[in-house]
């Protein structure tokens, strides 16, 4: 017989000041083999309201605004939550407050456990993978002695958070755009990972497991083979989680509007997305002011933050280039660690890169090289050496708007 705990209420401004995150409980007797969960509210006047799951062990799932229900059984769950044997005890429901307007948000919240030999819920069924297409030719950049210059993005969604492919969708997307890797970094959850090998060797792509770590004074991403996150803890918290797993945290579009990042932190991470489709305007030099105030030794990067097509920057636009020894998630990290990185409008555009301490241009004819102290040179060919000058520098077109960046 199935089991059902119901929840309702109006959550307040004074709720959302009090925390952002709220837990409503649900007793699971032994024996039940699935929950399904289910959010009801009012939306008028913008109210949005988050989703998300901790069992008697820890985490069980995040999908925030993007869902209003969830499954979860021991050997399926709906993208963005883990599946797994449901053990016996108190579970919480994690409600965030992401928007409540002036008059509360009035909610509903039922959570249902089904028993072995019961009816069972079940997660959506999940589209047959894409046949992999042939992808364009690699690109091959002037490297140092046994590395090689691999082109990916560091910052995509897949429907594990709020994009709308799945993981096989989006790495055959990311290769039949010429894209060596990308890191695939779903919001506040970590259920993508178990499907990134598999998904990468289909589609002969790197898939980087990562986890964007969301909250309303500014995202990072988690890049690496880590647990999950959590992101109700402090922004140095996150980057102690990440350096104890052996991954890299990046600060993500810190001048997004709204999403921009405002939060304090006593040591800077090592990576910061410099270049993101919030830089709306590539004239503008805000990407390096915010970056040389921040900490000018933080690793620049870039991510297209794809979701969906039509709505998003494609994936790949920016490229960050990563001069790697192999092409394992490993070696993205390592050559990330280093700094041995290069960042491009798009994957089949100019660059600018380090090789042996100098830069080099490529496919650059007729572009401007601009250092710390501004535009100070004409690129001449189509393979250009430019000596070891220091410090940023990038490409520009004839109207100043940034085609290539090089730390």
């Amino acid at each position: 017989m199935t089991n059902r705990t119901r929840h309702a209420g109006r959550w307040t401004l004074e709720d959302r000041f009090a925390s952002p995150w709220h837990y409503l409980p649900a007793e699971i007797a032994p024996g039940t083999a699935g929950l399904r969960v289910e959010l009801g509210y009012d939306r008028a006047e913008g109210a949005v309201l988050d989703l998300g799951c901790l069992g008697p062990d820890g985490f069980r799932g995040w999908s925030g605004s993007a869902r209003e229900s969830f499954v979860i059984t021991a050997e399926a769950a709906t993208p963005g939550y883990l599946p797994g044997r449901i053990q016996a005890g108190t579970w919480q429901v994690m409600i965030g407050l992401h928007r409540v307007p002036p008059g509360g948000v009035r909610f509903r919240l039922t959570v249902e456990a089904s028993p072995r030999g019961g009816s069972m819920p079940l997660p959506p069924a999940r589209p047959a993978p894409p046949a992999p297409t042939n992808r364009p030719p690699r690109r091959e950049l002037p490297a140092g002695r046994g590395l090689r210059w691999l082109a990916g993005d560091l910052h995509t969604h897949t429907e594990h958070s709020d994009g709308a492919l799945t993981v096989g969708e989006l790495a055959a997307l990311a290769a039949a755009r010429g894209l060596d890797f990308i890191a695939v970094t779903d919001h506040n959850t970590v259920s993508h990972h178990a499907e990134l090998p598999g998904a990468g060797r289909r589609y002969g792509i790197t898939l980087l497991p990562g986890q964007e770590v969301t909250t309303d004074g500014g995202h990072a991403g988690a890049l690496g083979t880590l647990g999950w996150i959590d992101f109700r803890g402090e922004p140095d918290d996150w980057l102690a989680a990440t350096e104890a797993g052996g991954g890299l945290l990046s600060v993500n579009h810190p001048f997004a509007g709204p999403l921009s990042w405002v939060r304090p932190m006593r040591r800077r991470p090592p990576l910061a997305e410099v270049w993101h489709p919030s830089w709306l305007d590539l004239r503008w030099t805000i990407p390096l002011a915010w970056w040389l105030a921040w900490d000018a030794s933080a690793i620049p990067v870039g991510g297209s933050d794809w979701h969906r097509n039509g709505s998003d920057a494609p994936p790949g636009r920016p490229t960050t280039w990563v001069q790697c020894a192999g092409n394992d998630p490993a070696d993205v990290l390592d050559g990330l660690r280093a700094g041995r990185v290069a960042i491009s409008a798009d994957r089949d555009g100019p660059v600018l890169l380090r090789c042996d301490e100098e830069l080099v241009a490529v496919a650059a004819d007729g572009t401007t090289l601009s250092g710390p102290r501004g535009p100070y040179a004409r690129v001449r060919g189509d393979l250009a050496g430019l000596g070891g000058a220091a410090g940023p520098h990038r490409l520009l077109d004839g109207r100043g708007a940034a085609l290539a960046l090089s730390p």
